[in-house]
């Protein structure tokens, strides 16, 4: 998990970096045809395209469609914000996954959660600072993007009892190619230079790898143990959001993110706990 919280920070970093030079449609590109060469050698080793055969065609479509828009406007919202806060209001998905498994899976959510919820979002206020800038800052779109994958989530969950994960991702990446490919004659075409293109290539190279290392992480241990981990990206976000363009949060954002941070965590110590009590049950 610490491996991929270092791989996911540099594919951020890389992608704001890019994001001052290139269209977001091309950083997607990039981001889906480079993960799809790995992808493919994974099908490949698994048996073949008889691995992708589904009978849940609207509910990747859905799931594909939602992925794809969490990931332009999380990469557009890259290249307006500052990296620990970008960040931060990223990981205000937990928050949302509670509130969607009221509204769509009919859980009940207790007192504990509600008040991490509660928590969750005067954090993201904090970061966000509502107002007329909200769109010039960035924020709105990650906070859009959160929004989109606390969806994609729960829609996941759905699928994978149903589908082998690599079917899952690989829609989701088809997906990713067309649509940003779509945007190609609208938007333009930027040719890149080689160290540019190289990092392109990182940005598939990084998020793979990086989803991959926490895939492991979930296997060789429980999710409660290892997934509090994830919200070091943050820390590293604002050290590297640092080292290269001098950013540095108000002390209102620092005092937000924690907030975040720590009703995230929270939230998931309460989820681990129901899962185990049902579990014993």
């Amino acid at each position: 998990m610490l491996l991929s919280v270092v791989l996911f920070s540099l594919m951020d970093t890389s992608v704001k970096w890019l994001g001052s030079s290139y269209s977001t449609h091309q950083i997607m590109f990039f981001r889906c045809i480079v993960a799809m060469v790995p992808l493919a050698v994974i099908i490949t080793m698994r048996g073949g395209l008889p691995i992708l055969k589904t009978d849940q065609v609207r509910m990747h479509l859905l799931r594909s469609i939602l992925g794809v828009s969490a990931m332009g406007l999380a990469f557009y919202a890259f290249s307006l914000m500052r990296l620990a806060d970008a960040i931060s209001i990223l990981h205000t998905t937990p928050i949302f996954m509670t509130i969607l498994s009221v509204l769509i899976l009919r859980e009940t959510v207790g007192l504990h959660r509600w008040s991490a919820v509660v928590c969750g979002f005067v954090g993201m206020l904090l970061v966000v600072k509502p107002g007329t800038g909200m769109v010039e800052s960035g924020s709105i779109f990650m906070l859009g993007a959160a929004l989109l994958i606390a969806c994609t989530t729960i829609i996941i969950r759905y699928l994978s009892i149903r589908d082998d994960p690599v079917c899952i991702t690989f829609y989701f990446t088809l997906t990713g190619i067309i649509v940003s490919s779509l945007g190609i004659p609208w938007l333009g075409w930027k040719t890149a230079p080689l160290f540019d293109l190289l990092l392109l290539t990182a940005v598939g190279l990084l998020g793979g790898l990086a989803q991959y290392m926490m895939t492991l992480s979930y296997r060789h241990a429980e999710i409660g143990m290892v997934a509090p981990l994830k919200y070091l990206t943050i820390a590293f976000g604002g050290f590297y959001g640092y080292l290269i363009w001098q950013e540095l949060p108000d002390f209102q954002s620092i005092i937000g993110i924690a907030i975040i941070a720590l009703a995230g965590i929270y939230t998931l110590h309460r989820e681990v706990l129901l899962a185990r009590r049902t579990k014993h049950e």
